[in-house]
């Protein structure tokens, strides 16, 4: 997968799942607006561990669905 998707089209062709994106390009906020699809799996630990195989200089890791809100997010 190459090509450069926006925020949308990623949310649109991987719902609820996890999202290695290359080269993100961010807003302010360091929101993904848009970036290329590197790697995608409904589990999380599948694309953890595709991105340490992988070591892409730049990227994001996005989730596409809704968390669950007891859900804590650590960064």
């Amino acid at each position: 997968m190459s090509d450069v998707l926006t925020a949308a089209e990623i949310e649109s062709q991987f719902r609820s799942e996890w999202v290695l994106v290359g080269d993100p390009e961010t807003d302010d906020s360091f929101h993904v607006r848009s970036g290329r699809v590197i790697y995608h799996s409904k589990n999380r630990d599948e694309v953890y561990r595709k991105a340490v195989e992988l070591k892409p200089k730049r990227f994001a890791m996005v989730y596409t669905g809704t968390l669950p809100k007891d859900m804590a997010i650590v960064l």
